[in-house]
């Protein structure tokens, strides 16, 4: 291969930040790896995001003690992909909480992108042996947008389109205007689009724009605080989706194969994204998925470790 496998050869340690957004809201951010959110009400601490393993999910934890003593009663997983949920047993949580969509992913392909994300993302699974056997299941499902009140704080759960994934939930504290979008929004941090849809991603970052929130917690990247640096990340990264996606479906409609398309679009898009986190990473990953998309598959086929390293193979070679 002329590249190393996808995230194999990232093994550099990110700085944390532990930043306070408002006062029920911290965002914990690494420098473009995974990113936790926090909520703490009146009675109850809920965490969005788990990080990969409870071992690493332990300085989540760490940095919580540090401002409240409240109990971590709720986990919500904004979508199904390991690098967010399998730390979820380190908060011994009441309730896990996952749309219905994302329990559906789970059922269908947990186990394969469980076994997927472990191989190209060492670093982000440090004692992965601390993960307990099977999935992270949810105890508690939704279908579109639930309510829960952490004393008198209002928090709300949301379905706002697929981008993502079919399953994506954003937390929302109407109150203070701090949304988590999970991964719906990346920060100077290339969108994952392996299990996206394309064509709706644009429309559900305009249904979070809708929102006018005043700090929003994205997926990757540093933390967004104010009108400006919100529209900064929904616009990156909805520029990023179309400008890929229009590249591909112009490859796919001349004719051309996948490889081809990959080169073109990698080219294309390098000059303006190439400096943005695991750039190299997600490229063939999104680039396949948009082929698909826009030719044969409307739904995302499942990534299985093995269909990884032969993608990886055959286009980065």
């Amino acid at each position: 291969m002329s590249k190393a496998f996808a995230s194999q050869a990232d093994l550099e340690e990110k700085t944390v930040s532990f930043s306070k957004l408002s006062e029920h809201a911290y965002a914990y951010t690494a420098e473009g790896d995974p990113n936790s959110g926090i909520v703490i009400g009146d009675d109850a601490v809920m965490v969005i995001d788990t990080q990969a393993t409870p071992a690493m999910a332990q300085d989540v934890i760490r940095r919580i003690r540090e401002v409240t003593d409240k109990a971590i009663k709720y986990v919500v997983l904004s979508h199904y992909h390991a690098v967010r949920v399998l730390g979820a047993a380190a908060y011994q949580p009441e309730h896990i909480i996952a749309s219905q969509d994302t329990r559906d992913l789970i059922v269908e392909r947990g186990e394969q992108d469980k076994a997927s994300e472990i191989g190209r993302f060492p670093r982000l699974f440090r004692n992965v042996e601390s993960v307990p056997p099977g999935m992270t299941w949810p105890t508690i499902t939704f279908t579109g947008k639930m309510t829960l009140w952490l004393g008198k704080l209002e928090v709300q759960l949301i379905q706002l389109g697929r981008g993502h994934t079919k399953g994506d939930t954003v937390v929302w504290l109407p109150q203070d205007k701090v949304l988590f979008s999970g991964d719906l929004v990346e920060f100077d941090a290339t969108p994952y689009a392996g299990d996206a849809y394309f064509q709706d991603w644009p429309k559900t970052l305009d249904n979070i724009a809708a929102l006018k929130p005043q700090a929003l917690v994205p997926g990757r990247g540093a933390a967004l605080q104010g009108a400006a640096d919100v529209a900064r990340g929904l616009e990156g990264t909805r520029a990023f989706v179309s400008e890929l996606y229009a590249s591909v479906k112009a490859g796919a409609a001349a004719g051309k194969d996948l490889r081809s398309v990959y080169k073109e679009t990698f080219d294309k898009l390098q000059p303006k994204y190439g400096q943005w986190v695991i750039f190299n990473h997600c490229m063939p990953f999104d680039v396949t998925r948009a082929y698909d998309e826009a030719t044969q598959y409307p739904d995302p086929r499942i990534w299985t470790a093995e269909r990884d390293i032969e993608m990886w193979k055959s286009l980065e070679t």
